[in-house]
Parts: structure tokens; sequence; C-alpha cells
């Protein structure tokens, strides 16, 4: 029986993606586990893997394709056996149902679109087969989740990454929420535009600029800070914290740092990598302030998972997480964060490496910014916007005297973290930053 292959849902914001390349042609024997081809999404380029074993009979979307909507046909894989002639013209037709179905739903929920075909329901569960996405079962592997316990959320009963997460989390108590949820609720929040792309463009003198189409992240980047501008009660707190001690300290840790054959240091640990310690561990030390908001219930988390706001080339940016941040030494962080950078400037992260978190760092002191406030990206309460350090003046026991000081701002989510809890939580950065000592303790 032949196995339509849709266009997957990457992470649970996907809604279109790119077919950039097809890494098997038509003809070609395919088993479970092999890459079929590389999307692009919002946010990185990933690989898709066959979940079944067979010939790939057709392939109905050509590489290069933009704006493919996530469940749309795009191959079909025949069986062993079976004419690969017919399966590609008898199954063609599955194509046109999701792509007729986008235009006249009134929200993009792709999954809800899908029709279920007679070829596609064995493959939920056949016998002990259990039909999961790679990457949910790598995240099932790591967690000993067992997967028949899982409830899939995905086109045709598939579990995804999100019902695994679900499941660690809760228990394996029950489904994940549909994938048309979230969708849903994105869409009711962004608002109108006040005046159309027609009247805007009227504005100008024909000739006077050029139109650059905006690309999957940048749609993201602006609806998902549309959406936490508006649902999201944000506060900002500022304080100015002395560095002079931890440019000291950040100065003997990286001459300290071990040399290869060629004399080349394997790390540097830079200011920002002291930050996302401090902020860290501040968490730790105010943990009514390490959480995440629902509207059932506040999430307190055990460890601070810190974000790092990385500027890609070009356009857009993208926030990779240090996991576990308050255990991982300065040396760790700082091999972390150049392994994030050069991977998300080819856009090779994978979507556990930047979703998800408890908190992030948005650093603009490398730019001369002295200090501004950043937008909180949900799930996170808090976002912590750094400036640049620069001599100034202060008072010391009564008399002028210069040191080398940087404003911090934090932004908070009011309905998670109150003033005087933010407070707080600031006041523990300040301290953590003002005596670096203990970001090595």
């Amino acid at each position: 029986m032949s196995v339509n292959v849709l266009m997957p849902a990457l992470s649970p914001t996907m809604e279109k993606g790119n077919l950039s390349k097809w890494l098997k042609k038509e003809g070609d024997t395919i088993k479970s586990g092999d890459v079929l081809a590389e999307i692009e999404t919002d946010k990185a380029t990933m690989e898709v893997e066959a979940v079944d074993e067979g010939i790939l009979a057709k392939i109905v979307v050509p590489a290069g394709s933009n704006d493919v909507p996530v469940n749309q046909l795009i191959a079909i894989i025949a069986a062993e056996g079976e004419d690969v002639s017919k399966v590609g013209t008898a199954s063609a037709p599955v194509a046109a149902a999701p792509a007729a179905a986008a235009p006249a739903a009134a929200t993009p929920a792709p999954a809800a679109a899908a029709p279920v075909s007679a070829a596609h329901v064995p493959q939920t569960v056949s016998g002990s087969k259990v039909f999961a996405s790679p990457l949910a079962k790598r995240i099932a592997k790591d967690g000993g989740l067992d997967l028949n316990r899982v409830t899939g959320s995905g086109p045709h009963g598939r579990i995804v990454e999100r019902d695994v997460r679900a499941a660690l989390a809760g228990g394996v108590s029950a489904p994940a929420p549909k994938a048309s949820a979230a969708p849903v609720a994105v869409a009711a929040a962004a608002p109108a535009p006040a005046i159309s792309d027609d009247q805007t463009r009227k504005l100008f003198t024909p000739g006077s600029f050029d139109e650059i189409p905006h690309d999957g992240m940048r749609k993201t980047i602006a609806r998902r800070l549309t959406e936490a501008r508006q649902t999201v009660p944000q506060f900002y707190l500022t304080m100015d914290c002395e560095i002079d001690a931890l440019l000291k300290l950040r100065e003997q840790i990286n001459a300290s740092a071990p040399k290869d054959k060629e004399g080349k240091v394997a790390w540097k640990v830079s200011v920002n990598d002291m930050v996302i310690k401090a902020l860290a561990l501040a968490l730790v030390r105010v943990p009514d302030a390490n959480v995440t908001w629902t509207e059932t219930a506040m999430l307190k988390h055990h460890h601070a998972d810190v974000g790092v706001a990385v500027a890609l080339p070009g356009n857009g940016l993208i926030t990779p997480i240090i996991r576990h941040a308050d255990t991982v030494t300065l040396s760790g962080i700082a091999l972390a964060m150049k392994d994030f950078a050069a991977r998300a400037k080819s856009r090779k992260l994978k979507p556990e490496e930047y979703q998800g978190g408890t908190t992030a760092v948005s650093n603009l002191g490398m730019f001369g910014i002295k200090d501004f406030t950043a937008v909180i990206n949900p799930p996170h309460s808090t976002i912590l916007a750094v400036g640049a350090g620069e001599q100034r003046p202060v008072v010391k026991n009564g008399a002028l005297a210069i040191a080398t000081v940087m404003s911090v701002t934090l932004s908070c989510d009011h309905r998670a973290v109150d003033g005087a809890l933010g407070a707080e939580l600031i006041a523990a950065i300040k301290v953590l930053i003002e005596n670096p000592m203990s970001l090595l303790v």
C-alpha cells in the first residue's frame, strides 16, 4: 500500500516551509530513517526523514518550491512490489485536497485541513509500530518515554515533538493540545493593519524604493513580537552595574585558557557569557522569578534555561538556549555560544535548541548602546537587556571616582513576576556581576 509523504510540521509554530532540496530521486529505494529532503523553516534548515520503507514513486513538490503548507502532499512512497506508475497517477489527486482547503480556512490550521485517505489509516498504528516524527522519537528515547503511551496530535494521529514534551512534562496523563489550537490563538491576536499595503506604497514616489519580500523568519518575528506586546503586560527595571572586577576576572580566565598544538586557545569567555551565568544563578537565588505563566498554573522551573539573542547575517535573529545554565561552567557557556553562533548563521540549529527556555539575554553593548528595553519572547517571563560598559563618574565613600559601568534593564511579565519580585531578581543579578568570583563557585 502506498504512503503519502506530507510536508511535516518541524516546529509547533510552523505553518509553511520551503522545500529546498530533494536528497532522493524518483525510483530510489527508501528505508525508514533515510533523509528524503531538506526543508527551510522560518528559523533553520531541517532534514526530513522517512518513516516508512518502499520506493520513492513520485515527487509531487519539486525542489526550490517556497511556502509549501504543512500537510500538503510532497511525495509518494510505493510499497515493495507495487506498480510505481499506477501509484503516482492514482495518488496524485490527494495533493489537491490540502491545497484547495487552505484558502477557505478562516485560520491557519493545516493539521485539521488534511483529509484522511485509506492509505494513511494503517500507518497510524500498525501492530506495535508507532507513527511518530524522527524528532519525537529522539526526544522520547532521551527521556525514556514509551511512545505507545502517547496520543499523537499531528496529521492523521502522528506523534510530534509537542506531544512527547507534553507527555514528559505531565506524566503521559493527557494528550497534547491539537495542532490547530496554537495557530488560531496567534491569528486572533494579530490586529488588522491600519492601512493596506497598497495604500502604504502610494505614500512614496514610484521608483524611490526597492521592495524586498518578507522571508519566513521576518514574518515569524513580526507575529510573535506583536503577540508579545499585545498579550504580555510588561514592565521594566534598570540598574547600573560596576564591572571592573568582572573585566579583571575575565582577563585572568582567558589568560589561563588551554591552547592547542598551534597555540590557539580553545575558548574565550566574553562579558556576555558572564552575564548569562549571572542571570541563571540569580534565577536560582530568586526561584519565584524562575517561572512560566500559563492560564491554568505557574510552572516553577528547577533550572535556568537561558536564551541568547543572536543576530543573523542580513536580517533576523534567533535565540539559542543554554540549558541548565546555572550548572554550566563559564568555559562551557563560551563553547556552546561559539557553536550556536556558527550554526545559527547557516540556519542549522535544531528546533529543540531554540525553543522554550525560561528567560533570555539581549546584548547590544557591542554596538555602543548604553541602555534599552527588550521585548519578552513567550514562554519566557523575563528578558535582560544589556548595554555597553563605559567609564562613568561614580561616588565612592563620599568622593568622586571613575568606574566602568554597565546598565542592564530587566523586562518582566507582570502576570508572573510582580514589581517587588522583579526588583529582587535584578538586584541579585547586580550582586553577581559586581562580585564575579561567585560565578565560578
